[in-house]
């Protein structure tokens, strides 16, 4: 005597109509990363040809050869460089913006518009729970998002670095912070969950599209502003600062003799020399401080931003699975 079971509920069916529902946006953004994705391999390479094609010259860029020639052909270079480097910023900025685009994709036509519209109750008869239901639409752009930004970063990371021979990348300016390591994940996650929360408390289309933008970007600027304070940062002081290279200055300004800080600004230093020194004695002032992050700070300033958001989107994404169960009984 045998009996049935039955079967062991699947992503696989909503996931389906989620990608079938929304081919031609996945067609478009699917065409979008790969023409990026192209033309980042053509940038890198050609700018590795023309660093090569600069060091068999034999000239420098910082004109200490005295050569005419050379400081034009050197200039010619560095306008190359810089005009590549502009290239990557353009692909940097745009993966930047990907988790507004994405939390308001997420919140508006793909959980709002089908709960403003009632498309949803046709899913919610054919065996497909709720919780499924949002599980798919989370689940097809999460992977398909993040497959693709994480293999548009890893080229972007790399065209970078073809030239960093004479134009150093700084490793915490925003447009390489965020589009290295983990941090751009952890805000796409939030977006992600975010947007289906927002989609499914406002459940109208443009509504809940504009909000979760909003959310979304806010949190991205605040992220922007905050990030030099998500680790400690080290402190030099003194009359002369520690000025080595690939640093990020987080603070810098005066020290009175008591320890006391002050504002880079209290003293001008447009003035005479003679005012100046009339001003530092005005205010006690014996040395300067400089507050900031070495490299090996990367990845520590990473992992905590990216621990935020992935605490934030679990909290976004919890709430939303519960007020779906207690809107569906």
């Amino acid at each position: 005597m045998s009996t049935l079971t039955p079967a062991r509920p699947s992503l696989r069916g909503p996931a389906r109509v989620v990608v079938r529902q929304h081919r031609w946006t996945l067609r478009i953004a699917g065409g979008l990363a790969l023409v990026a994705l192209l033309g980042l391999i053509a940038l890198g390479l050609r700018s590795s040809h023309v660093t090569e094609v600069f060091a068999a010259t034999g000239c420098r860029t910082d004109g200490a050869d005295g050569d005419r020639e050379c400081m034009q052909v050197a200039w010619n270079y560095l306008g190359s460089m810089y005009t590549y480097r502009r290239g990557f910023d353009d692909v940097a900025a745009a993966l930047i913006a990907l988790p507004v685009l994405l939390s308001g994709f997420v919140a508006g036509p793909l959980i709002a518009r089908e709960l403003e519209t009632g498309t949803h109750k046709l899913s919610w008869t054919q065996s497909v729970t709720p919780a499924r239901w949002l599980a798919a639409k989370l689940v097809v752009p999460a992977v398909l998002v993040l497959a693709g930004a994480a293999i548009l970063s890893a080229v972007l990371h790399w065209a970078r670095y073809v030239q960093d021979l004479h134009l150093p990348v700084e490793w915490y300016a925003m447009y390489v912070f965020t589009t290295t390591g983990t941090v751009l994940a952890g805000h796409l996650l939030f977006g992600l969950c975010a947007g289906a929360l927002i989609g499914i408390l406002v459940r109208r289309t443009l509504p809940a599209l504009a909000l979760s933008v909003l959310v979304t970007g806010a949190v991205g600027v605040a992220f922007a502003g905050l990030r030099a304070y998500l680790w400690p940062r080290n402190t030099v002081t003194g009359t002369n600062l520690d000025v080595r290279e690939n640093i990020w200055w987080v603070e810098t300004g005066h020290l009175t003799s008591t320890g006391e800080r002050l504002p880079q600004d209290v003293c001008e230093r447009g003035t005479s020399d003679s005012a100046l020194d009339r001003c530092l004695a005005g205010h006690d002032i014996t040395g300067a401080y400089l507050d900031y992050h070495p490299a090996s700070h990367f990845w520590p300033l990473q992992l905590v931003e990216t621990g935020i958001l992935l605490a934030l989107a679990a909290v976004a994404v919890t709430v939303a699975f519960r007020v779906l169960r207690r809107r569906t009984g």
